[in-house]
C-alpha cells in the first residue's frame, strides 16, 4: 500500500498549473466554459473530478482526460484503503 496521501485534483491544479502559470482559478473557470461553482468545488477538495470535467480539464489544460482521471482514481482509493476494514471480507467454503 502506497504511504503518501495522492493530492486531491484540485491540489494538483493548484500546483502543477495555476501557481506555477500564474494563473487565478477565474482565468481557469472562462477556459473550462463551466459554472464558477463547479471548477471552485474542485481546487478546494470538496468536488470530484467527473469524466464530463476530465474531457474539459484535457482541452483547456492539456493530459489526457484518463491522466485527470487517475489522479482522482489514485487520490479516492488511497483514502478508501485508510478507512475501510477488511478483516471480516473474505473466500468462504461452500
Amino acid at each position: 500500500m502506497a504511504r503518501h496521501n495522492p493530492p486531491h485534483p484540485g491540489e494538483f491544479m493548484i500546483q502543477v498549473y495555476l501557481d506555477p502559470n500564474n494563473l487565478s482559478g477565474r482565468e481557469m473557470v472562462s477556459k473550462l466554459g463551466v459554472a464558477a461553482s463547479t471548477p471552485n468545488r474542485i481546487l478546494t477538495s470538496t468536488s470530484r473530478i467527473s469524466p464530463e470535467m476530465a474531457l474539459r480539464l484535457s482541452e483547456a489544460l492539456g493530459r489526457s482526460p484518463e491522466s485527470w482521471l487517475a489522479v482522482q482514481y489514485n487520490h479516492n482509493l488511497w483514502h478508501a484503503k485508510q478507512h475501510v476494514k477488511l478483516g471480516k471480507v473474505g473466500l468462504t467454503a461452500a
